[in-house]
């Protein structure tokens, strides 16, 4: 093929509301399965790891692989959906999920585990990237919005139901931690066959269409070095440490050596002329600032209600159902009025402005803080991300070819994932350090020799503490959550910076589908 073809049927037509949500049918039931493979293991790994005679260095390593893989592989998922069957590529995804989870539920040993959450987050990766790529494709920016609040559902019910399914697999003896895997495994099944039956999009020709393997390795290789150290580093090393100078030197020789080889190729996983966009830019660097802000200060929530406030995992479960609350409302309503005025950055702004806000409300919490006034700041927060989130996405979506809708989408997914990685690590080392400090302070004040608990990195259990000491370490951790979130806080000012210098431009009221095949019938023209 010399020349890129336009297909020989007449352009596709516009789908109705009925064909789209038929079509969402099996993307929310992929994502949903993405999201339960991050949560509901957060209660069972305990367990798991104590079944299974490892360490807590593997306890990291379970968390982590999946971690890694997912991020790491979303960029290359992207591009892969600019150049193939979008559909097919879904269903591999989930297919290999149904075998990451298999070999997770049938491990007898960590190492096996550990390979098959690999796999899994192979697997979650290409959910992430091209469920969003999938809706682009199908449902027209103008259009788009009013679809989020169902995406915004299946988020909500998947993160709070995640950890409350979990701790009840463990606790059931008849079932056991392994079905914390097995579990996902039908909805991805039901997703492949719903995809299969609902999901209709025509392929068009790509000229050449080959991939970068070595870019795609280099960037992969990078971002594992990279993601490595910000994840070990403090806990399994110093951050100043040769460790340190050895992981960041590679990964950052492996990126500047993918940056090259990238500039160079005729098909690159990451296209870096789509980084003249001004807002493909804007949108990545407020994506990177929001994953770090929102994710880095939230991971630490369940934990400090459990350890401050002193309650049980399930009940931590549904304490965060404020915030989740607060962005399905937000989502949904905001996603609906932009689709009726076509009018969006006013809200990116206010939800990066409102996100701000509820980041500092949460700065002011500690050990005595009520439910009540915790539920507020918390909902504050959900609907600032709400109002932000999917919307950054949907501004880049509009804005750039159809033909590079995927490297758009999964470049911001990727670096709002790294962004949750690095403020996660990042944060969490803080979180101990502070946590000792105070600790060893309160210990010190009370007369009780330090060495009893103030110099532990490991979460105490509090049920085995003295009141004396249990009061200590509640307010510790009250305290160093605080700081979390004050810290988090100047990174979503930044986001709000960013966003305020995004130019609004009028919402396309064609899908991704119709544009590539405007666009395929262009190059038709010019070539003949």
């Amino acid at each position: 093929m010399t020349a890129t073809q336009a297909p020989d049927a007449a352009p596709p037509a516009a789908m109705t509301n009925r064909q789209i949500l038929q079509a969402m049918s099996g993307l929310m039931a992929g994502m949903f399965v993405a999201i339960l493979a991050g949560t509901v293991v957060a209660n069972a790994l305990p367990t798991i790891i104590a079944d299974l005679g490892a360490s807590q260095s593997s306890y990291t390593w379970v968390v982590t692989a999946e971690l890694l893989a997912m991020t790491a592989t979303v960029p290359l998922w992207g591009k892969l959906s600019d150049l193939f069957d979008k559909k097919l590529l879904l269903q591999l995804s989930l297919g290999m999920f149904v075998v990451g989870s298999l070999l997770a539920g049938f491990s007898h040993g960590v190492e096996l585990l550990i390979f098959s959450r690999v796999v899994q987050g192979i697997g979650a990766g290409g959910l992430t990237a091209l469920a969003q790529v999938v809706m682009a494709a199908i449902i027209p920016p103008r259009r788009l919005g009013k679809y989020a609040g169902i995406f915004g559902a299946v988020f909500a019910v998947g993160t709070v139901a995640g950890p409350l399914v979990g701790g009840v697999l463990v606790d059931t003896s008849w079932l056991g931690w392994r079905w914390c895997f097995f579990i996902g495994v039908p909805f991805a099944l039901l997703a492949i066959a719903l995809l299969q039956r609902t999901l209709r999009l025509p392929v068009v020709a790509r000229r050449e269409a080959k991939i970068d393997f070595l870019g795609a390795f280099l960037i992969v290789a990078g971002v594992c070095a990279l993601l490595v150290w910000v994840t070990l580093a403090g806990n399994e090393f110093d951050w100043a440490s040769w460790q340190t100078a050895a992981l960041t030197g590679a990964g950052v020789l492996l990126l500047v050596a993918a940056v090259f080889v990238e500039a160079r190729t005729a098909e690159p996983v990451i296209p870096l002329n789509i980084f003249r966009n001004r807002t493909v830019t804007l949108t990545t660097v407020a994506s990177l600032l929001v994953g770090v802000a929102m994710f880095g200060g939230t991971v630490f929530l369940s934990q400090y209600f459990q350890v401050s406030l002193g309650k049980s995992p399930t009940v931590a479960g549904l304490m965060s159902l404020p915030m989740i609350l607060g962005l399905l409302v937000s989502s949904t309503v905001a996603g609906q009025v932009i689709s009726k005025t076509g009018v969006w950055k006013r809200y990116l702004v206010a939800g990066a402005v409102i996100m701000t806000v509820g980041l500092g409300l949460l700065a002011t919490i500690d050990a005595d803080t009520s439910f009540t006034l915790l539920s507020a700041y918390m909902a504050v927060l959900g609907v600032g991300v709400g109002m932000l989130m999917q919307n950054l996405v949907l501004a880049a979506q509009n804005d750039v070819p159809a033909s590079e809708l995927g490297a758009a989408t999964s470049v911001l997914s990727f670096f709002r994932s790294m962004g949750g990685t690095i403020g996660t690590s990042v944060l969490g080392a803080i979180l101990a350090n502070r946590v000792a400090s105070e600790m060893t302070k309160g210990l010190d004040a009370a007369g009780i020799p330090s060495g009893d608990g103030g110099g532990e990195s490991s979460v105490p259990d509090m049920s085995t503490l003295p009141e004396p000491v249990r009061q200590i370490v509640e307010h510790a951790y009250g305290v160093a959550t605080a700081d979390l979130f004050l810290i988090a806080t100047p990174c979503a000012l930044l986001a709000l910076i960013t966003v305020v210098f995004i130019k609004e431009k009028p919402l396309k009221t064609t899908s991704g589908m119709e544009r590539l095949a405007e666009e395929a019938g262009d190059k038709t023209v010019v070539g003949s």
